[in-house]
């Protein structure tokens, strides 16, 4: 049960998103105009400055980001209402995606995970669950041996404290090369799963969402399976329970938007809504991060 006036820590991944959009195919060998931005990003990072925009609570983040952008990093999350709990390495650089965005908001990756999979279980102590109601792990982490040693760590010792977890898969081709059954094995204790449509298919081979939502309910006693703009399944107990849709916007770039899903969803838990309500919260947000660039919330500034 979450713990009233609690925060959410987040252990996941601090990305510098490099976002290409084009509004012609890519013309291989030559140049295919677009339009550039450099911005923070992250799976773990973005749902943690989702979760703060709600209000509902304190939100931290526990990631692993090169020496090289550390301070911008740090300043980001501040600005968008997160704690960071930053830790430097001075061997690896900071993360970085290349999002390649096409005409219909769609995007491809091209991903350098630098220093986000070298968090380690020395960078996770259970002191960090001091005054936290609930602890949310982006999936990227389970992909590496270091980070993935350090969130089963903090897995374990949330589930010792009584500190519900939730996972986000956060990707279908790397859960196709870790092995559906290493990830379930790993994520086993967990409270929550987050994943999308694709990796629910990967994680049961259900082409059928709501087959993949049902059966990785009987796993998790509380699975959501984003369906973008189509909205979300909300499974328990081995059935699919509501359906919730999302509502209608003209997209402009679909990077973010499961995390913004996720980072609602949670404070919407965080605040004691329902898994229904917490869901339909989660549809909004990521409606809204389909209408700007990149994955994060835009900054409120004094004036709105």
């Amino acid at each position: 049960m979450t713990r009233p006036g609690g925060a959410l820590l987040v252990v996941g991944d601090v990305v510098t998103d490099v976002v290409a959009r084009h509004r012609t195919p890519l013309a291989p060998a030559t140049d295919t105009a677009a339009e550039i931005r450099t911005l923070p990003g992250g799976a773990g990072a973005n749902a943690a400055c989702w979760a703060a925009r709600s209000g509902h609570g304190e939100v931290r983040l526990l990631g692993r980001v090169g020496t090289d952008a550390a301070d911008w990093h740090a300043r980001a999350l501040r600005a968008a209402g997160v704690r960071p709990l930053l830790v430097p390495d001075a061997e690896a650089a900071t993360a970085t995606v290349v999002a390649l965005v096409d005409a219909s908001a769609e995007r491809t990756f091209l991903t350098d995970s630098g220093a986000a999979l070298r968090l380690s279980p020395g960078d996770w102590s259970p002191g960090l669950l001091d005054g936290v109601a609930r602890l949310h792990l982006s999936g990227y982490l389970f992909f590496a041996v270091p980070s993935r040693a350090a969130v089963l760590r903090a897995l374990r010792d949330a589930r010792e404290a009584g500190v519900p977890v939730s996972v986000d898969p956060a990707s279908a081709g790397f859960l196709t090369t870790l092995g559906a059954d290493r990830f379930l094995t790993a994520a086993e204790g967990a409270e929550v799963l987050l994943p999308n449509a694709d990796e629910a298919r990967v994680l049961t081979g259900r082409a059928d969402p709501e087959r993949a939502a049902a059966e990785l309910s009987r796993r998790f006693p509380l699975v959501v399976v984003t369906l973008g703009a189509v909205g979300a399944l909300v499974a328990e107990g081995g059935a699919v329970t509501a359906r919730v849709a999302a509502p209608p916007v003209r997209p402009v770039d679909s990077t973010g938007a499961g995390d913004a899903f996720t980072g609602a969803f949670l404070a919407a838990r965080l605040a004691g809504a329902g898994p229904v309500e917490a869901a339909e919260a989660g549809c909004g947000a990521g409606a809204e991060a389909v209408t700007v660039v990149g994955g994060r919330p835009p900054v409120r500034t004094a004036d709105g």
